[in-house]
């Protein structure tokens, strides 16, 4: 099946997180040859598909069969794949089945490898994903065999085909601090402590802060707060307590236990407490390592533009990959319309993207 053809037909399926939408039995078809192992977890359903040609590394494609759901005001059925002047128009044109039918097709067509070839799929990335590409890392830690070198097949460029790939992701840490006061009448200040007045001249010192100066591949990690609030919505009563909701997405330089230090330091002897966790951790790929440097050559060759080594953005399932010791980047089609309504990817995209990957697997 040419790649494009494969393409439409992943568009067709409906796989809203967390249903597959058939595409597991289409991988099953075409990975016959495979040996293939399920990993369903609590209702998320999981595929790992490898062939082992020779002796050499272990390169695993990764990826994710799922979608966020349509939503409306499409201008055709995003079930229904559109091809209009070379432009693809479908839920999931983007983020992310063209980098699945890419890899699925490199893969298919190749012939002779050096060692073992896999695919690692979950209908689980845009949900909670906790019971998707874990999962399955978990089951191959076990059975030791954690691929050495992975590539997720993420949208990852930014203006034009080629020109960024990300070699790690920032982390996200969620916090909640509560700055605690003594409630009372608002005509009696002296008889209360306001919270609000404890946070004030504090506030400029969190909102904003930068934890790190970052270095060569992220940006700092800065603190953002994402809420405020606190009182009865009345005009007489002074508040019991602040609560601030934040978000740090961090970099390797600053962690959980640098953030409560810098609160600590900043609070001192005012009464507060704090919840605080990391829902994703960072990672970076060493530059010089195979994957990062075959890819770079793998795309100079089929994009004709030296890519950008990018920790862009949000989380993806690299994180995962990255916690079970696995070189791992990520390489895909533009990222400017995904999760959108209309959501789209060129025909030239695509096919260059399978081009990469076929590049990639034969130089590995």
């Amino acid at each position: 099946m040419e790649v494009v053809s494969l393409f439409k037909t992943l568009l067709s399926s409906q796989s809203v997180t967390p249903d597959d939408g058939g595409i597991f039995a289409i991988v099953e078809q075409m990975f016959s040859d495979f040996t293939l192992l399920r990993v369903d977890r609590n209702g998320v359903k999981n595929l790992f598909a490898y062939k082992k040609f020779g002796t050499g590394d272990h390169l695993c494609f990764a990826g994710h069969v799922d979608v966020v759901p349509a939503g409306t005001g499409w201008d055709s059925n995003p079930f229904v794949p559109l091809e209009k002047e070379g432009i693809i128009y479908a839920r999931g044109a983007q983020d992310m089945k063209s980098g699945l039918a890419a890899f699925m097709q490199a893969v298919r067509d190749t012939k002779h490898f050096k060692g073992t070839l896999s695919l690692l799929l979950t209908s689980d990335e845009e949900g909670l994903a906790v019971d998707g590409t874990l999962a399955v890392l978990e089951v191959l830690k076990e059975k030791n065999m954690l691929p050495d070198f992975a590539l997720v097949a993420e949208p990852t460029c930014e203006k034009i085909m080629g020109d960024a790939l990300k070699i790690g992701r920032r982390g996200s840490i969620n916090a909640t601090l509560t700055i605690l006061g003594k409630q009372g009448h608002a005509a009696y200040p002296h008889m209360v402590t306001n919270p609000v007045n404890l946070l004030a001249p504090r506030l400029e010192k969190l909102a904003g802060h930068l934890m790190d100066d970052g270095d060569d591949f992220f940006e700092p990690s800065q603190m953002v707060i994402t809420d405020i609030r606190g009182g009865m919505q009345v005009t007489n009563v002074t508040p019991s307590e602040v609560r601030i909701m934040l978000n740090v997405r961090n970099n390797t330089r600053t962690d959980v236990a640098s953030i409560k230090s810098y609160i600590e330091t900043l609070f001192g002897q005012v009464p507060y407490t704090l919840e605080i966790a990391q829902s994703s951790r960072s990672f970076v790929t060493d530059k010089s390592s195979k994957i990062v440097t075959s890819l770079v050559a793998a795309v100079e060759k089929e994009c004709g533009i030296s890519p950008k080594l990018s920790t862009a953005g949000g989380t993806s399932d690299a994180r995962y990959l990255a916690e079970f010791g696995v070189n791992v980047v990520e390489f895909g089609v533009k990222n400017d319309k995904i999760h959108k309504v209309n959501e789209s990817t060129s025909v030239d995209e695509v096919r260059k993207l399978y081009q990469t990957f076929v590049t990639l697997i034969e130089a590995f």
